[in-house]
């Protein structure tokens, strides 16, 4: 089938139509621009990839692809032009670029075939009924479900799988008032949303007990990370070590979040939710956990490699690691809770990433999220000062690229806007007469995971 593009001809002398071209939309600017504006070509899908490919050639010498870093794949001369097709499918440089029109063209009938094959591995094309019964693309913030993945603008190479149905909690474990429906009654109208708490000698006591196996079951989760397991695999070993402790993992139909515990691979920044997906070599991936337990919840989080991971990736993480350290140092009676903005944003800013803004660190206690909310942004406006007794998470959210944010169809997965990756850390802590005490904090029995603890 003929495939028709439609063409408009732009003003010959504007600077902007050498500009505004943008990769992925390339098959839409072609170089022989007919007089009639209004017109329409016919063109077989050889003819408009190798049109596309020559205005690609056109822009190379204004382009910040370094060049001769890639071998053509029909001649393996030094090739710096890449399919427009494989640009449009994410694919990777190598196996995609060319060093001439005549190369491209030339490998056409055999090279499509790379564009087929990704089009049916891609989590769009897959079968949730493949993975067994039950397994469905979650929608409405955990309310609904579909057997196809959502139409979105992906802003990165991440893509939802199916999820598996709810996890079973047996009738013994105490369990908060939304396990049941999925809706939170006493956290949104108490008290405590305004005024921060000061715990008692017995809910800080129950609270070390709570956040010691909240970190034991972050351990366990981080014990099986490597490639080839599934976010939803994560899941299971987080349900069950909170079980077997007697908890219950307190996401699960959280506001009906559907799982046990965050999983937020690469761009994602946080709220992924863990599905059939398997961690590749080179991902990066934070699980977040938290634990009810005695009636108080215990909340934490790291971001692990897998793999092999780039220097960048390697980076971030390192960093985000560091802003939570450096954040936690501060934390004493009479300082201001918009100190940690402060503190977190400059090591970050000096490293070259940005602070994530719209989501942040909050009170915890017998309410999973309470006052006071902790931004982790410079110049916020973050109310209040520490006191002895008071119970809070810190956990940044730092980004490779911007700062912003988009949210995935299933009204969980924040992602990076520009689609680059993010990492996060997160630790409860509960303010001492003299520092801090992380509740959270890493155990002799955690796995070595980090290298930089190690130097």
């Amino acid at each position: 089938m003929g495939l028709v593009v439609k063409l408009n001809k732009p003003d010959p002398n504007s600077k902007a139509h050498r500009h505004f071209l943008d990769q992925h939309e390339v098959i839409k600017c072609l170089l022989s621009l007919p007089q009639d504006a209004s017109s329409s070509i016919a063109l077989s899908a050889t003819s408009a990839a190798t049109l596309a490919f020559s205005c690609l050639q056109s822009m190379a010498g204004e382009s910040d692809v370094p060049k001769n870093t890639l071998s053509c794949a029909n001649c393996g001369k030094p090739a710096n032009l890449q399919c427009p097709k494989c640009i449009e499918l994410k694919l990777p440089r190598e196996g995609s670029a060319f060093c001439t029109q005549e190369c491209f063209k030339f490998s056409w009938s055999s090279h499509k075939s790379v564009h087929l094959k990704a089009k049916q591995s891609s989590p769009g094309t897959q079968n949730s009924d493949s993975l067994g019964e039950g397994w469905l693309y979650c929608m409405r913030k955990g309310q609904g479900r579909t057997p196809k993945i959502p139409h979105f603008d992906w802003t990165g190479p991440l893509r939802p799988y199916p999820i598996s149905g709810k996890r079973i909690v047996p009738d013994h474990i105490d369990k908060p008032d939304w396990a049941d429906d999925g809706i939170p009654k006493i956290e949104p109208n108490s008290a405590l949303q305004h005024t921060v708490e000061v715990k008692t000698p017995d809910q800080i006591e129950r609270m070390r007990e709570t956040c010691r196996i909240a970190r034991e079951v972050l351990d366990a989760a981080a014990r099986i990370i490597q490639p080839g397991v599934t976010t939803d695999e994560i899941d299971r070993v987080v349900h069950e070590a909170t079980i077997a402790a007697g908890g219950y993992p307190s996401p699960l139909n959280y506001h009906f979040f559907p799982k046990s515990c965050c999983t937020s691979v690469n761009e994602v920044i946080c709220h992924g939710i863990p599905d059939a997906r398997k961690l590749e070599d080179g991902d990066i991936v934070n699980i977040d956990v938290t634990v009810y337990y005695k009636g108080v919840h215990g909340d934490l989080n790291e971001t692990y490699f897998v793999g092999n991971v780039d220097e960048e990736s390697r980076q971030l993480v390192k960093c985000t690691y560091e802003c939570l350290e450096k954040a936690i140092s501060i934390v004493k009676p009479g300082v201001r809770f918009r100190e940690i903005g402060e503190v977190i944003n400059r090591h970050a800013s000096m490293s070259g990433f940005s602070v994530v803004k719209s989501y942040c660190g909050h009170g915890i206690g017998e309410l999973f999220h309470c006052a006071p909310n902790i931004p982790h942004y410079a110049r916020n406006k973050a109310v209040g000062v520490m006191k002895a007794g008071q119970t809070f998470t810190i956990e940044p959210m730092i980004n490779a690229g911007v700062w912003r944010d988009r949210m995935w169809p299933d009204g969980w997965t924040a992602v990076t806007a520009d689609g680059k990756r993010s990492a996060q850390f997160e630790h409860t802590l509960l303010v001492t007469e003299t520092g801090v005490e992380v509740l959270t904090g890493r155990l002799q029995t955690s796995p070595n995971v980090f290298p930089w603890l190690n130097s």
